[in-house]
């Protein structure tokens, strides 16, 4: 039975968290988990990706991962923020493209409910699952390193499918998503 290996990334503009696991069959793991800290205001934003992109891909060198699990910026009301979570993530996507690396994306909720089956637990609950299912007491120093690592497991619980695309909710998805079904 072949071995893999996973990346998962929580993408953040202050910390980012990574987890790494090897699973064999239906055993998983941990590899590494941690955080790659990026200070708060007073370190210019395309110096933060830089360190998020370089770290990113000095992980993939040493673990040689088999697919990247990337937690998906979810929906917020400061268009700011938004922009630059979606950058932080961007920028570890393209050190997995780079390697060529097969990238899979998880909303929040998703990975919740795939470690606790709540899609509204904490990131302490998250936690606490997690050294649970991998074995571990010591706490990371930072929850975005377990939820990192949560990611991951999401994505091998998953089994390397695809995400089905999203429905929409409502009519102003469906336009969006069908513009040629419209006259």
């Amino acid at each position: 039975m072949a071995q893999k290996i996973i990346l998962g990334i929580d993408p953040g503009t202050t910390v980012t968290g990574y987890g790494l696991i090897q699973v064999q069959g239906k055993k998983m793991h941990l590899l590494a988990c941690g955080a790659i800290t990026l200070g708060k205001q007073d370190v210019p934003h395309p110096e933060k990706l830089g360190r998020i992109h370089r770290r990113v891909s000095s992980l993939i060198e040493e673990y040689k991962p088999d697919a990247v699990a990337l937690e998906a910026p979810f929906y917020g009301k400061n268009p700011q923020s938004m922009l630059k979570l979606g950058r932080a993530q961007g920028v570890a996507m393209a050190a997995a493209i780079i390697k060529g690396l097969p990238i899979f994306e998880y909303a929040p909720r998703k990975v919740k409910v795939a470690i606790t089956g709540n899609g509204a637990a904490s990131k302490e609950q998250v936690a606490a699952m997690l050294r649970k299912l991998l074995h571990f007491e010591e706490e990371p120093q930072y929850m975005d390193a377990t939820d990192g690592l949560a990611v991951a497991v999401c994505h091998f619980f998953q089994g390397d499918k695809p995400q089905a695309p999203s429905k929409g909710k409502g009519w102003a998805d469906f336009v969006k998503n069908n513009p040629g079904r419209l006259k």
